[in-house]
């Protein structure tokens, strides 16, 4: 046996070898047709490599053309398999060109059956045998070229140009590898397939190696696969450890979400089912198998809450933003809970939403806490403004006296009218209007000191700031008086509106005003100016409402200006310290800001703003004891 049968034994051997093994492969992987590809690819070479070595060991002329003739097939067979495994492999080639060269190949074939001899023949005249490399005798046909063989040469030019397109196609996609491995492959195999022609032409006289030529494309593109499976092998490898790092990562979390109290929960929007963990159902009172969906999640719901909730919903829905809502849930056997939850929307390619991931929580006792301390809070406050009261009591009760007294003088004049019998209805008439007027003005004092004395929540109204100002002012005008202190107000029309407690931003104001007073203490009367103004500007980022309290006593040493509005911090020797804290704590609440700043002569400035026109949660304030001076 010659190095020539054994070089073509062992190729097809090899080829068969890969063939069976992929084959297995794609048993195991039905979805992979790129592994049945290359078997059908490496079969075919196989077979091409017995054809080839038939053909060199054929002794007459009839054997040979039969054999050249059924070549054909398996080289079909390759032709489709190769742009195929291109097609569904690499995901490159252009399609026209790949139809064209399986049409055109098919062709080939046809006519390859109809011609006789063969389609590269129109018949060969003699065998001649000669030694090849010193190997056995071997055979080369010696005949006349059949033209519709240039068929074939077309189909192969074309399939050296599909496989050119396709590897440019890899490369430019960024797999260069595969690219030189696969597309280089191919390209040179197809080159050397040129010899074909060149033989049946009779240019040069070498027995037919095609086998060699495909074979190199078959171990290309097994290498290729054998890369692709080992890669896939240490995925899977991966993979399971992954899987194992997400179940303790997921036994972790269930135990932190647990131990937190919380519910994690999925809504799958298109359907409109809810997951939720165990933890969560209980939450919500849910029955461990019980079907869930939105309507059934609102439901639960406190009646008061849906709306909120329902909204909260779809802003997240429409905008993307994160969900936030605290809601109360009544349970079956009518308990009550606060919930907090928080979740985020997941959307398609086309930006619709698809799910919504959150967790909730339980923050009932939260919410006990907090009713509480604004239980203690307000009835803080409510002692706080009784206190402020008997401190300005003189004024207050100067202010109902002017009234009262006014009224008790018109009375006796009416009476004396009345006696001398000469009833002058004019005069008797503008007496009466002053009555009224005194009246309706000492029922505005009792009226003021009502709201101040009166308990309750903090309320969220609507509130002009300009109009806190004049209130303030006639509240203790008298006191203004007695301390000889001048008020000059620059107040800045068509304010807007802010949203508060109107008595507590009062009590803000009275303590700045009174807390003036009392810095200026010590200067001369002329000195003794205060000047309120109001107007707009920036606060927290948008617009707000500004209040400025500016005094012409002593100003406040750097060292304390932070101090000031810590509670106890006094310089007073009755103070408390509260009274600057309480202010922070009034305007903090109302979303705004409290600072002070010394001027430029003398003096300081206390200034506040309350951002315009939003509507929160009523929050009581803490207030208690006396402000601080500042000086």
């Amino acid at each position: 046996m010659s190095w020539i049968t054994i070089v073509w034994s062992m190729n097809a051997a090899a080829c068969l070898t890969l063939a069976g093994i992929y084959l297995l492969v794609w048993c195991k992987q039905r979805q992979n047709w790129a592994h049945l590809l290359f078997s059908f690819t490496a079969v075919a070479t196989a077979a091409i490599a017995a054809f080839e070595l038939a053909m060199m060991h054929a002794e007459t002329i009839g054997q040979y053309e039969a054999l050249l003739r059924w070549i054909h097939v398996p080289v079909w067979v390759l032709v489709i398999s190769f742009v195929s495994f291109v097609r569904l492999y690499l995901h490159a080639g252009r399609r026209w060109l790949a139809w064209s060269i399986c049409c055109l190949r098919t062709l080939v074939l046809i006519l390859n059956f109809v011609f006789t001899p063969n389609l590269n023949f129109r018949h060969i005249t003699s065998l001649r045998q000669f030694s090849w490399g010193g190997g056995e005798i071997i055979s080369v046909p010696v005949g006349v070229a059949n033209p519709w063989g240039l068929l074939s040469s077309v189909s192969l030019l074309l399939l050296l140009i599909f496989f050119v397109d396709a590897t440019i196609t890899v490369w430019r996609r960024g797999d260069r590898r595969r690219a030189l491995v696969v597309g280089g492959s191919m390209i040179f195999g197809a080159i050397l397939a040129w010899h074909v022609p060149l033989v049946i032409w009779g240019i040069i006289d070498i027995p037919f190696f095609l086998c060699f030529t495909y074979s190199g494309i078959v171990a290309a593109m097994a290498y290729e696969l054998s890369y692709d499976v080992l890669h896939a092998a240490q995925l899977a490898r991966q993979l399971q450890a992954s899987e194992a790092e997400l179940r303790e990562t997921e036994q972790r979390m269930q135990l932190a979400a647990s131990a937190a109290e919380l519910g994690m929960w999925m809504w799958d929007i298109a359907r409109n089912e809810i997951w939720i963990t165990d933890k969560g159902r209980a939450l919500f009172g849910f029955a461990p198998s019980e079907k869930l969906d939105f309507d059934r999640f609102r439901s639960a719901l406190h009646p008061e809450d849906r709306e909120s909730v329902h909204q909260a919903v779809e802003n997240s829905l429409r905008t993307g933003a994160e969900y936030e809502s605290e809601y109360r849930a009544v349970l079956p056997d009518g308990e009550v809970r606060w919930i907090a939850g928080r979740g985020h929307v997941e959307f398609n390619g086309d930006g619709q939403p698809v799910r919504m991931r959150g967790a909730s929580v339980d923050i009932t006792k939260r919410k006990q806490a907090e009713e509480l301390a604004a239980r203690q809070r307000n009835e803080m406050a409510h002692l706080s403004r009784v206190t402020m009261l008997g401190e300005l009591s003189g004024s207050i009760a100067h202010e109902l006296n002017l009234p009262l007294t006014a009224i008790l003088c018109n009375a006796q004049a009416a009476q004396r009218i009345l006696a001398n019998g000469q009833v002058d209805r004019t005069e008797l008439r503008e007496i009466l209007n002053e009555v009224i007027s005194e009246n309706k003005r000492a029922c505005e004092v009792i009226r003021r000191l009502r709201l101040w004395l009166k308990k309750g929540e903090a309320r969220q109204d609507s509130v002009r700031i300009n109009k806190v100002v004049q209130d303030v002012l006639k509240l203790i005008h008298s006191d203004l008086v007695n301390q000889k202190v001048i008020v000059n107000c620059e107040l800045a029309r068509n304010l807007p509106a802010v949203t508060g407690d109107p008595v507590q931003l009062q009590q803000v104001l009275v303590n700045l005003v009174v807390n003036a007073c009392d810095a200026m203490a010590d200067c001369n009367t002329p000195e003794r100016r205060l000047l309120i103004r109001t107007g707009t500007g920036n606060g927290n980022g948008n617009g707000a409402v500004l209040v400025s309290v500016t005094d012409r006593g002593g100003s406040i040493p750097e060292e304390k200006m932070e101090q000031i509005f810590e509670p106890f911090f006094t310089t007073k020797a009755k103070g408390m310290g509260l009274g600057l804290s309480v202010c922070h704590s009034i305007i903090a609440v109302h979303r705004g800001k409290l600072w002070a700043t010394n001027n430029a002569d003398c003096g300081a400035t206390f200034h506040f703003s309350l951002p315009i026109g939003i509507r929160g949660t009523a929050v009581p304030i803490s207030s208690n004891g006396q402000l601080d001076d500042h000086a």
